[in-house]
């Protein structure tokens, strides 16, 4: 079994490492995106051998998972408790009325209840890596997924040239600012680079709070777990809430303990960042592109109206706590 899943690890691994050094050379291409992209590419232009099946499978699988866990070693609660308990509000807040307000509107305009789930989850926690957790436990198809790492991509891009232009007409200082970001923005490395725009404080205020959003997958994906098991219409076997969630969960308890070291961190987050790459260029070769365009301009409308909706509702909340 081992040996034949080697073929599509190794193209998993060589794709992945190939959108590393892309990023490297631009540092604007964000990586995980073009892992998706990569897997579209040799998908669709029929570049992926039968002999990768199984190897790409279990990438798309134990893979992701794995590097969902990995993630946990980035927060910390007493970073997050520092917030105070009016932020705390504020963040649940955001994330409860986000995740809500977007599956409403996706039953609305007809959009697929596992992509709405998808989009959902995305925008109100972080972005691809969210997303990939959420999918460990639905298993939408993969398009779905791909097209719910576009609309992400593509919002949290908008982000960060819009944000900071807006932040002198809305009266925002530094920490203001940083909040907004942090409460409003998909994936980390675009919270980064929208708030460094306004200076260090900034910076740093935005990434407590957006690591604050983050916590709130493990509890997010686990109720998804229970509400799969309850839809099942049968009794389920072993733990309700996922495996990886438990471990997720347990990564965030060592790291707040202290007990993982700066430089270890940043070799788990290499680590991850791999894992996470090989998972979504998996999902993305088998993303047809005849497939993504049936999906239709829906999902499109979908991601901007949730993105203008967790923007607005997260500076309504920054208006009340930090000003």
């Amino acid at each position: 079994m081992l040996i034949r899943r080697v073929p599509g690890l190794a193209l998993a691994v060589a794709a992945t490492a190939a959108a590393l050094g892309i990023h490297s050379a631009v540092r604007a291409i964000p990586a995980l995106p073009l892992c998706v992209a990569l897997g579209l590419l040799c998908g669709n232009l029929g570049l992926v051998p039968r002999t990768a099946d199984d190897g790409l499978r279990f990438a798309g699988g134990p893979v992701l998972k794995a590097g969902v866990v990995l993630l946990g070693f980035d927060l910390v609660f007493p970073d997050v408790l520092a917030l105070g308990a009016r932020a705390l509000a504020v963040v649940v807040a955001v994330v409860a009325l986000t995740y809500v307000g977007t599956i409403w509107i996706g039953r609305r305009l007809g959009v697929s209840e596992n992509l709405a789930l998808l989009v959902a989850v995305g925008f109100s926690i972080c972005g691809v890596s969210a997303i990939a957790a959420a999918n460990g436990v639905i298993e939408a198809d993969e398009d779905e997924v791909t097209f719910a790492v576009a609309l992400v991509t593509l919002c949290g891009t908008l982000a960060v040239f819009t944000l900071p232009a807006l932040r002198e007409p809305l009266g925002l200082d530094q920490e203001a600012f940083g909040a907004w970001v942090g409460a409003s923005v998909h994936d980390v490395a675009q919270v980064v680079a929208t708030s460094a725009a306004a200076g260090r404080i900034a910076l740093a205020t935005a990434i407590v709070v957006k690591l604050t959003r983050v916590t709130l997958l493990a509890p997010l994906v686990a109720l998804l777990g229970l509400r799969q098991a309850a839809g099942d219409g049968r009794t389920r076997q072993g733990p309700l809430v996922p495996p990886f969630v438990l471990f997720f969960i347990g990564a965030i308890g060592l790291a707040s303990l202290g007990i993982v070291s700066l430089r270890m961190t940043r070799r788990i987050d290499d680590v991850r960042t791999v894992l996470l790459g090989m998972a979504l260029f998996s999902l993305g070769t088998r993303a047809l592109a005849s497939r993504l365009i049936r999906i239709g301009a829906r999902p499109l409308v979908l991601g901007l109206v949730s993105w203008l909706l967790i923007a607005t509702v997260a500076y309504a909340g920054v208006r009340l706590v930090w000003h």
